[in-house]
């Protein structure tokens, strides 16, 4: 992939847009980190829509909880959740303030800062699987809960940022259901992808977690 010639920081207006509009023009985009031991940056190659209360896959479907609330705020800033009690994810929030949308990053290229996600992302056996789904990109930026609501669009005053980047055209876009979402939800072709990107995660159906016995 060529890397990306336009640093502009995308604006709020681009967040403040329904999220299925949003979702497949963050492809090609670029996700800045600035963390202590130095920036990584991240060419988005896979994301997925959740439409808040239209939407029985979004964790916002029943309304407002302490872990959600970042998503009824304002668009641009950034949502992170833990599951399975191992793992972190992260979102951009979009839409109105009190729409409660977002997409979910769920793969991308490292362009810069390679070696420092080597570091947090040992068991990957070549570059194209540092961020090769949403808790390993999650965790090759170094993304966790303390940085849940964070402003991404606060230019110069964020320690997350989104550039403009190179956006790809339709062309270069397939969509298909969500990774791992039951029920209703899973029905819903919003996830979007860059097609024959080898960053871009395997599709899973939704599988029921087993107990123990």
């Amino acid at each position: 992939m060529i890397a990306p010639a336009d640093r502009t920081p995308l604006p709020r207006e681009f967040f403040d847009r329904p999220v299925l509009a949003v979702a497949p023009d963050l492809l090609g985009r670029v996700l800045v980190h600035t963390t202590p031991d130095g920036p990584i940056e991240l060419c988005l190659t896979e994301v997925e829509a959740y439409d808040g209360p239209n939407d029985p896959g979004s964790h916002a479907y029943r309304g407002p909880t302490p872990r959600n609330s970042v998503m009824f705020g304002p668009p641009g800033h950034v949502y992170v959740y833990f599951t399975y009690g191992m793992w972190h994810c992260m979102n951009l929030v979009c839409g109105p303030e009190g729409v409660a949308s977002g997409v979910l990053l769920r793969a991308g290229e490292i362009i810069e800062g390679a070696e420092l996600a080597r570091k947090r992302r040992i068991s990957a056996r070549n570059d194209k699987e540092l961020a090769k789904g949403p808790a390993r990109l999650a965790t090759a930026l170094g993304i966790d809960r303390a940085l849940d609501g964070t402003d991404a669009c606060a230019s110069g005053a964020s320690p997350i940022t989104v550039l403009t980047g190179s956006p790809v055209g339709s062309e270069q876009v397939s969509s298909g259901p969500r990774t791992g979402v039951a029920g209703d939800g899973g029905v819903h072709p919003w996830r979007f992808w860059i097609i024959n990107d080898l960053t871009v995660s395997p599709y899973r159906a939704h599988a029921p977690r087993r107990r123990s016995t």
